[in-house]
């Protein structure tokens, strides 16, 4: 899994919020009532664009330069992180059944602790993950 960093553009809203562009990613706009709430809105909405582009195979755009960047008078530069293993956590429920092999014995020794598989396996491949 991977992260990634992209630029945001935070506008400031007459009613005191942010509204929030990307840049690199044109159909990536959110928006906030406050910087705190704005910034998670702008995690969240990076995500499900990158997302979706990885899903339709697209690839991903390389994120630009910062400096490269001059905002609006109304704007503010904001780097926002993209943790793909949190983003699928937090919003992939989907289960998929996996068929495994283990020792005779490792499994009657599990068994008899009334040890949860799919749990334990979820568990460790996180760890591996992480």
């Amino acid at each position: 899994m991977m992260k990634l960093f992209y630029p945001a553009l935070f506008h400031k809203t007459e009613e005191g919020g942010f509204w929030i562009s990307f840049p690199d990613i044109p159909e990536c706009l959110t928006e906030g009532d406050d910087m705190t709430q704005a910034y998670e809105m702008a995690m969240d909405a990076l995500g499900l664009a990158l997302e979706s582009r990885m899903a339709d195979g697209e690839t991903l755009p390389p994120a630009s330069d910062p400096s490269c960047i001059a905002p609006a008078e109304d704007a503010f530069l904001v780097i926002v992180e993209f943790d793909q293993l949190e983003y699928r956590k937090k919003h992939s429920t989907k289960s998929v059944k996996k068929t495994l092999t283990i020792p005779e014995w490792l499994n009657e020794e599990a068994m008899a602790r009334n040890i949860n598989f799919s749990k334990t396996l979820q568990e460790a491949l996180l760890a591996k993950c992480q």
